[in-house]
Order: C-alpha cells, then structure tokens, then sequence
C-alpha cells in the first residue's frame, strides 16, 4: 500500500526522522562565524539515503561544508526528477536545536525552513524505493549548502550536474508552501551603497565632507524610488520595492565621517530583471550626485537573483499540480509568492522547478513549527508526482 493510504510511512516516522534532523544542528557559518555548517546533517541525509536503497554522493559544495546527492536509479527511458532541499538553517540558542512535539506540530529551528521538506523527499525517496513499482526515469534527492545567504550550494549542484553530463528535466524544491504549488516567485538584489566624504575635525567644515548626511540625500531618492515602485503593475502575491537595510559609518563624534555604508534590498517580480533594478537606482545616485558636488557614490553588488515565472505546460507543473488536487484537493491551489528560493537558481540552469512542501511558519524565530501531517502529505505527492513525471516501468 502506498504512503497516501498511510499503511506504510507512519506519523511516527515523520516525527523521528524529523527530530532527528531538526537535533543536528546546521547553523550557516556564513550568517553566524563558527556556526555548525552543514556536513553533521549531510551525513545524516546519507546515512537514511543509504538505508533506504540509494547511490549516495558527499562532497564539499562550499570550503568546509558538506552538501549529499542520493539517486534512486530508474530502469531507463523516463524523465530525471529532482527533489532540492537546502540544509542550513539560521542561528538559533541551543535549545532551538531541541525539537518540542505539541498538538500535532514540531517546534525547533529549521522545522519548517526546511527540514520538514527533506524529511518529506527523504521519506518519499524510501517509499519509492521500496517499491511495488519501480520507476523508468532516476530521482535525485539533493541537500544543498548556504541556501540562507548566497546559495552557494544550489549553484555548485547545478555546475556539477551539468559537468557530469545529468539532464534533469524537472525539479521539486519542499521549500513551507501550505501544500500549495508555486510556480513563480519574485527575485531579489542586495547592493552596498558606499557614500565618500573626507574625515576632518569637526570643528572645520571647509576641509570636512559629511558622508552620512550626503548618504541621506541618497535615501531619500530612495525613498521616492519606492513610492514610484508602488504605482507600477504588482502581482497579487506582492509588488516591487526598494528598502534601506543596514547603515554604517563614522569613527566618532569630534570629526567629520570619510565613509558611510548603506546596505539595500530590492525585491523584484516577474518580468523584471536584477540588470533593470540595478540601472534604476544607479541613475538615481547619478541625479542626487549631479546636484551637489561634493556627493560621491559608489553601488557595490552582493547578490543578485532574477524572479522566475514557469510555463504551466511544463511537464513538472503539470505532475506536481495534479498529484496535489488529486492528494489534497481544495487544500492545494497553484500561485506565486514573494520570496526568492533556490528554485530561482535551478531554473536559470535549465532545470524547471516547482516548490511545494509543507504547512509550517515562524521561519527564523524561537517557534519555529512545521504541521507533522502536512510533511506526511507533502511526501505522498511527492511519490505520486515522481510515478507521473519519471514513469512507471512495464511488468514491475
């Protein structure tokens, strides 16, 4: 019987592997100098991968950190599909790593950002291996690095799949959805907006050049940017906008500060492009600039990630959707969201990808939670959707 019917993945199997993942803490070093990094729960990822029947892979995706790629092997001639989980989370105490069970909800750091995901793929990956069926085409199930800064590891994946010659023709990424299937999301841009002034005494202004006041010519342009933003076309699930982040400068306060450093975000969506967004505002410091003399900017780019917007006829949306209405009916509905996932850098490789996973909220707080039966019904579809993309082979 399958896991739909519940006779053969139980809740207390999502409960334990779900603990067990949330234990093993995976703290981005990037985010938190010292944190844990990924390799613990790689291993972890691999062992059960193992144990489950799959061709497992470990190796380092970013200095240091660990990143696993288990392969279930089809028998040949169907689809490759792809289920993507990151396994960083963002910092927490250390009793944020101890997963609390209360009415039907597991609380702890990355329970639903997104452990409850790869919890779900690891399960489905072990109900597909078990069988009855076996499948034409291959499923990989991936466990990336760095996904909550720069995404190193969903970009290292991709490059190596390319090099190894793996076509992927689709992928599932179980980011917290609601069991709802996404297939478009906005992008993002982050940049630091460096104003130069000339350090001097405070007392002598004809030698003194104020880097944060002149900094906050620029925000205020900035501001108006955003007010413009917010009078173009938006999608039901958000609309551009522009932000200041962080601020930085000054030595102290008897002199005239030489630098000042702002840190901005700018959230994009279908149909616009981080290169547009960048030249935007790069006019703008170019205008405020040519008004006073003494403004000198400099826009320096973090990252940057285009939003993505998949074609409703490609064959992944087509499987996702359907084995969700068929498991979930009204409790699933195809939409966009605002925020960026590593789906973004899939599809800029070439490979079509759907989010879908799990009920959960309180992403990167101290209640943290994922619903445990919504992990067991993203897992079945992900196994209905991996017989209907992949194919199911004849005789078995």
């Amino acid at each position: 019987m399958s896991i739909g019917d519940g006779a053969t993945v139980t809740s207390d199997d999502v409960t334990e592997l779900l603990a067990e993942l949330v234990a093993c803490d995976s703290t981005n070093p990037s985010l938190a100098p010292g944190g844990a990094g990924e390799t613990a729960v790689a291993r972890l990822v691999a062992d059960r991968l193992r144990d489950a029947g799959l061709r497992v892979r470990i190796w380092e995706q970013a200095p240091g950190r660990l990143g696993v790629l288990g392969t279930l092997e089809g028998t040949g001639g169907g689809e490759r599909l792809l289920l993507c989980n990151h396994l960083d989370v963002v910092a927490a105490e250390p009793e944020g790593f101890v997963p609390r069970v209360r009415d039907g909800r597991l609380y702890g750091r990355g329970a639903c950002d997104m452990k409850g995901g790869l919890a779900a793929s690891i399960l489905a990956a072990a109900e597909l291996a078990r069988g009855p069926s076996r499948l034409r085409g291959d499923v990989l199930v991936a466990g990336v690095v760095d996904e909550e800064w720069l995404s190193a590891g969903a970009v290292e994946l991709t490059q190596r799949l390319a090099r190894d010659g793996v076509d992927v023709g689709g992928a599932v990424l179980p980011e917290p959805t609601n069991l709802d299937v996404i297939v478009e999301h906005g992008g993002f841009a982050w940049w630091e907006l460096v104003s130069e002034g000339s350090e001097a005494a405070g007392d002598d202004p004809e030698r003194g050049v104020d880097a944060i006041a002149l900094a906050g010519r620029a925000l205020t342009g900035l501001l108006d940017l955003d007010a413009e933003l917010a009078g173009r076309p938006a999608k039901e699930y958000g609309r551009p906008c522009v932000h200041a982040a962080t601020v930085s400068g000054g030595r102290q306060l008897s002199a005239y500060p030489a630098s000042c450093t702002v840190g901005i975000e700018r959230c994009t969506i279908p149909g616009e492009t981080a290169a547009r967004a960048r030249a935007e505002l790069q006019a703008l410091l170019d205008r405020v600039a040519a008004e006073d003399p003494r403004a000198r900017y400099e826009l320096r780019t973090i990252v940057e990630r285009n939003a993505i917007s998949l074609d409703p006829a490609e064959p992944v949306v087509r499987a996702v959707g359907a084995a969700a209405a068929a498991r979930l009916g009204e409790r699933s509905r195809v939409r966009g969201d605002m925020g960026w996932m590593d789906s973004g850098v899939l599809v800029e490789a070439g490979i079509p990808c759907v989010a879908f996973g799990p009920l959960g909220d309180g992403e990167h707080t101290d209640e943290e939670w994922v619903d445990l039966g919504s992990v067991r019904d993203c897992a079945a579809v992900l196994v209905d959707t991996a017989r209907s993309f992949c194919g199911v082979a004849e005789g078995s």
